[in-house]
């Protein structure tokens, strides 16, 4: 499932999310976002308004994993998030927030080989998934947020079952409709919430291939002249 994305870059968050940003101002985060990198996420604030604040990607960041344990926390299953002992108390609790992005990546296998594929909006604007995050109290004794998207089964959705090993079940992130920002983000009633666990449209969806830029070749030392 999707491990890999492009966030939203700061200055549309005011214009394109009506988002009160001051707690990014000065800080900064990666083109592009992959487990554990900071990235910018949607909140509600006070008085329920949208706030902009960054988290890990990943719900239980690597560094409060009890030792020698390894799972990722990137992505919640919709169908099982109410009942995973991970994710259970912040479902409960509706800590929920928005995943803002300009697109995300999935492989496509239909060749027979591995291409890196983007996905984003018809019209290129800006997007959010819905997301559900919490804080974590570090050693220093500082607090940090961590947070992870949620899926639902795509093997029917007319775009996203094009991706991933054939074999495989299908998956998608599921986008929130513009008017429903602020109604998944003060959403305290786990079931009310369930609502939202819906594919978003094909037809308002595009893709196309995005192969990693080639990593710069390193020049060979010359050699002294004798």
């Amino acid at each position: 499932m999707c491990t890999n994305y492009r966030p939203s870059a700061r200055e549309v968050f005011a214009s394109e999310f009506e988002t009160f940003h001051d707690r990014i101002d000065g800080l900064e985060w990666k083109d592009e976002t992959y487990r554990d990198y900071l990235a910018p996420i949607i909140v509600a604030g006070e008085g329920g308004r949208r706030e902009a604040v960054l988290a890990g990607f990943g719900f239980t960041p690597k560094r409060h994993l009890p030792p020698g344990v390894e799972f990722s926390t990137m992505n919640a299953r919709g169908e099982e998030i109410g009942g995973k002992k991970t994710y259970k108390q912040a479902w409960k609790d509706g800590q929920l927030c928005l995943v803002p992005m300009q697109w995300f990546y999935e492989p496509n296998w239909e060749s027979g080989v591995h291409v890196r594929t983007a996905i984003g909006m018809a019209d290129g604007r800006d997007f959010c998934v819905a997301g559900v995050w919490r804080e974590w109290k570090e050693e220093d004794g500082s607090t940090s947020n961590a947070f992870a998207q949620i899926t639902v089964n795509a093997d029917e959705h007319e775009l996203m079952k094009h991706f991933h090993k054939p074999g495989d079940e299908k998956r998608s992130l599921v986008i929130v409709p513009r008017e429903g920002y602020d109604d998944w983000l003060q959403c305290k009633n786990p079931e009310v919430a369930r609502a939202f666990m819906q594919l978003y449209p094909a037809e308002l969806m595009k893709s196309w291939a995005a192969p990693k830029p080639a990593a710069p070749k390193k020049e060979k030392p010359q050699q002294g002249l004798l």
